[in-house]
């Protein structure tokens, strides 16, 4: 069938992977105004046993459409928030590799001949990468110290390089995250990073997310029900977007040291006989609620 018949017939389709390999086909149907519903990948057990095949992957994504089994309306992608979601990419990339190139430093001074070791003993963390970046290697001493102390340069330049790519992906996202979400800032614990979190796992059409209900859901901090027997209790739910989740909380580990209502909160419920995570749990869910209308209403 054509794409244009296809369109003519339809006003919902399933698609599968539509923040990665499904994005093209996603972005072609929203712009011929084609509801695109985000579906999970078949069921394992149905594959096991009737094969796999292009074909029987788009009928169960056709059928998980179509019965509303499937109801999350696919992000967009056509507005700051992807372009918040790019940087991000970048930022955490760069934030991996400097930790990396910084444990490489550290471990090539404690293994160095002496006279490197004693310039990196007492150096902290936040003057590494620059103290590394200042030495001259001589090509004339000893062919180990120069080795050595190249090495160590190569990567601390390395690092400075990274810091400096990062203040200027932050400067960007701070932008980014203003002109998007005005307000969103202005709840207590909500950084420019963890702002940036929430708006991309909200996408640029936030309303698709319905209720604060449905966006605790995605983020993975609704309780779920884990009753047996006669005993009645909630558990966390190990699901949803996990970053989104970190960044919630990221927001509530800095209310609870900072935030005097949280702490009392947080002490009450303890002296009640709840765990931490129990009340983290419940905290997360309570964030989201708060933060939820700054994200819908930009």
């Amino acid at each position: 069938m054509t794409g244009s018949r296809l369109m003519a017939r339809s006003t919902r389709v399933g698609v599968e992977g539509t923040g990665s390999y499904g994005a093209g086909i996603k972005r072609f149907l929203q712009r011929h105004d084609v509801i695109v519903i985000e579906v999970d990948r078949p069921n394992r057990q149905d594959r096991r046993r009737n094969g796999k095949s292009d074909e029987l992957d788009a009928i169960e994504a056709a059928r998980a459409a179509l019965s509303r089994r499937a109801e999350g309306v696919a992000k967009t992608g056509d507005g700051d928030v992807e372009a918040i979601r790019a940087l991000l990419v970048a930022r955490r990339s760069a934030r991996d590799v400097r930790i990396k190139y910084l444990n490489q430093i550290r471990h090539l001074g404690f293994t160095a001949p002496e006279t490197i070791r004693e310039q990196f003993r007492d150096v902290s963390r936040e003057r590494l990468a620059k103290t590394a970046a200042a030495l001259r290697p001589n090509p004339k001493s000893d062919t180990v110290v120069y080795a050595t102390k190249l090495a160590i340069q190569t990567l601390g330049r390395r690092v400075v390089a990274l810091d400096a790519d990062r203040a200027r992906l932050d400067e960007l996202l701070e932008q980014l995250v203003r002109r998007t979400a005005p307000t969103l800032r202005e709840v207590y614990g909500v950084g420019t990073y963890t702002a940036a979190v929430l708006l991309v796992a909200a996408g640029d059409n936030p309303e698709r997310l319905k209720s604060e209900a449905a966006f605790a859901h995605m983020c993975g901090v609704a309780p779920l029900k884990a009753s047996t027997g006669k005993s009645k209790r909630m558990k966390v739910n190990p699901g949803g977007n996990r970053q989104a989740n970190h960044a919630l909380w990221r927001i509530v580990l800095t209310r609870m040291g900072n935030d005097e209502r949280t702490r009392k909160y947080v002490a009450r419920r303890t002296a009640d006989g709840r765990p931490t995570r129990e009340i983290m749990r419940i905290l997360k869910r309570y964030v989201a609620r708060e933060v939820y209308p700054h994200l819908i209403n930009r």
